[in-house]
């Protein structure tokens, strides 16, 4: 059954998602502040860290903790809220909830229970980190945090190799030099690359090259590996891997007498032959009776 959402119609309570600043304070928006103002109820992923944002602004609406953890638990306790006619705004530590977060299973069942979600547009470290990054953002894939063993690692990267979008990848400080590693020996020496680190904060960074050289870089002691990181990938040209051929190797003579030794005549060896390498037939038979 279809449910329209008219998000300004109406007094029934509504559940807001508001994004918070990834670094810089002052990119919080007036909207933002005015919603978690008017709330009755704020769910957050970490109260002491959101504390922190709400003292700043002087914002005084309750907080309660909603995250990995808790969240299925914490559900009924918040639609039943909703249902009671309570608006309630949930945020993450930083940026847009539910990028990488938790939360979407409770905006499936708010949808479900045909209460009006309201998203309000905010910060976002993985659309500032490509925009910033000069690779094309006119088509991306965002794939989040990258396993954390190296050999799924190395296979989430094999899987990627050939995605013709650039693709977008938030990695911990700590396992920077790992993955671009592991990333110099899958994809091409010259595939472009950008590091973004601490995002709108007073050490920002942008870290451009190839993969070949931005991983070398973090392997010297000059590159900085604290703070939060996006990593920005150019697309690969999307082209099919081909198997090696069998006869690879093998002389032109070799390829028709490979053809006799399997039961066919001299003629049809040399059709089949002339098929598999897209050569005209006449050059296959001059080349064997020469």
């Amino acid at each position: 059954m279809v449910h329209i959402q008219k998000s300004f119609e109406g007094q029934q309570a509504k559940l807001y998602i508001v994004p918070t600043p990834i670094g810089n304070l002052e990119d919080m928006t007036f909207r933002s502040v005015d919603t978690l103002k008017m709330v009755d109820l704020i769910a957050c992923e970490d109260t002491r860290q959101s504390k922190k944002l709400m003292n700043h602004f002087e914002i005084e609406t309750a907080l309660v903790s909603y995250h990995e953890h808790n969240k299925f638990a914490r559900e009924e306790e918040l639609i039943t809220k909703l249902k009671n006619g309570n608006n309630i705004a949930i945020v993450s530590d930083a940026g847009m909830p539910m990028i990488s977060d938790p939360g979407y299973e409770m905006v499936r069942r708010a949808r479900e229970e045909e209460i009006d979600v309201v998203v309000l547009p905010g910060a976002n470290a993985a659309l500032t980190a490509l925009v910033g990054s000069g690779l094309p953002a006119y088509s991306f894939t965002f794939y989040g945090f990258l396993p954390r063993k190296k050999k799924e690692l190395k296979e989430v990267l094999n899987s990627l190799k050939d995605q013709k979008q650039t693709m977008i990848f938030y990695e911990s400080p700590y396992r920077m030099k790992q993955t671009l590693e592991i990333m110099k020996g899958v994809y091409p020496a010259d595939r472009g690359v950008t590091v973004a680190r601490e995002l709108t904060k007073k050490f920002e960074e942008y870290i451009n090259g190839t993969v070949e050289e931005v991983s070398e870089y973090f392997q010297s002691k000059k590159a900085e590996t604290r703070g939060e990181f996006c990593l920005i990938v150019e697309g690969g040209e999307g082209q099919e891997v081909t198997e090696t051929s069998w006869w690879e190797g093998l002389s032109i003579i070799e390829h028709v007498e490979q053809h006799i030794e399997q039961g066919l005549s001299a003629k049809d060896a040399i059709k089949q032959t002339s098929q598999e390498r897209n050569m005209p037939k006449r050059e296959v038979y001059q080349e064997y009776h020469q």
